[in-house]
């Protein structure tokens, strides 16, 4: 149906697979997704190919990831659309389980995984939406187990989860090489996310404030300025004066994810805002 890349469905039939990888002495990339796929994911995957034998990626919306006022069900479910691009990509095999197959004993009774420990705890999205990195933590850790890559891949644009799985991996001993990609960004700047699906055009024009707000907060500490109140006050109003409704903006040590002061290296901003029916999150790292 799509060439030779390989539609997997059941965890027994993964393990197979993986067992035969294990025969051949083939390694293994994985880029795990929500699909709806964009030039983001797909950068994952050409970025995958460098690092192994063979590339997996999996197509999983992740229902204990969605907050009780988030957009589960409104979630773009694009497969057909998703293998057309990843068979393009030259992309190996999708694994693409059911909820019933990734939560076998309901979503209730599943065991979970939290990073209390992380850097993603203190700020941003941990206290935006809560409950949410623990169902992050939980189907990595599952989807870590049922594919054994030896190394995953993750885009830049979700900093925190980037670091909150690097924290996993770290603590729990597991022997796969964590790879963040840059963000891929469109000419305006905006950054690729599934969720722009959800803006008109005239939202797509408004959506760069987000990246203009982040330049413009960077060229500031470049520049000395580290007085983060006023920094992030002035970064807010720019937001809402483009017409978006800002979540939070927060700067941060990348060291430690403390608020920066003079000893700092490193930080990052991290932004988030409302825009129509979509909620962007973008990020930009600053050396100091």
């Amino acid at each position: 149906m799509y060439k030779s890349m390989k539609i997997i469905e059941s965890l027994a039939e993964l393990r197979a697979w993986r067992k035969e990888c294990h025969r051949q002495g083939q390694t293994v990339a994985f880029v795990p997704t929500m699909g709806n796929l964009h030039e983001g994911h797909i950068e994952l995957v050409h970025n995958a190919h460098k690092h192994a034998d063979l590339v997996i990626t999996s197509i999983f919306v992740n229902p204990m990831q969605f907050g009780e006022n988030e957009d589960l069900d409104a979630y773009p479910r694009t497969f057909e659309a998703d293998c057309e691009k990843l068979t393009a990509a030259n992309n190996h095999v999708v694994f693409y389980p059911s909820v019933a197959e990734m939560y076998p004993n309901g979503l209730k009774a599943q065991t979970l995984v939290s990073v209390p420990n992380s850097t993603a705890e203190h700020c941003a999205e941990a206290t935006q939406r809560p409950g949410h990195f623990d169902g992050v933590a939980t189907v990595v850790t599952k989807l870590f187990n049922m594919v054994q890559p030896d190394v995953a891949l993750f885009g830049q644009k979700d900093y925190q989860q980037v670091r909150l799985v690097q924290a996993l991996v770290r603590d729990l001993n597991m022997p796969i090489e964590i790879i963040p990609v840059p963000t891929v960004r469109e000419e305006s700047g905006l950054a690729k996310s599934s969720r722009n699906g959800y803006l008109t055009a005239q939202q797509k024009s408004i959506a760069p404030a987000l990246f203009q707000a982040l330049s413009l907060i960077k060229e500031q500490l470049e520049g000395g300025n580290f007085n983060t109140e006023s920094l992030i006050e002035s970064g807010l109003e720019f937001i809402e004066q483009a017409g978006l409704k800002p979540d939070y903006i927060e700067i941060r040590d990348t060291s430690h994810f403390e608020v920066i002061d003079e000893n700092s290296k490193e930080a990052v901003i991290l932004v988030a805002a409302f825009l129509g029916k979509a909620r962007l999150i973008d990020n930009l790292t600053v050396q100091l």
